[in-house]
């Protein structure tokens, strides 16, 4: 079971990673849109999610083509 709890812990650690480097910086997507991200999702069947600024929806993280530097 220690494994286990590791595996979610690394898990968590990486999600909060994501979101410290995403939220707030402005990215465009492979379909045009472009913003900031506003929040960043754990999603059980597509990974990572984002939601842009000014744009209803949430995008998979795969999808950012330009992010800002």
């Amino acid at each position: 079971m220690p494994s286990v709890k590791v595996h979610a812990s690394n898990i968590l650690n990486e999600y909060g990673e994501a979101q410290a480097e995403l939220i707030g910086k402005a990215v465009v997507l492979t379909d045009g849109k472009a913003g900031t991200v506003e929040n960043v999702w754990l999603d059980e069947l597509h990974g990572l999610r984002i939601s842009i600024k000014g744009h209803d929806g949430r995008w998979p993280v795969s999808t950012i083509k330009f992010p800002e530097n």
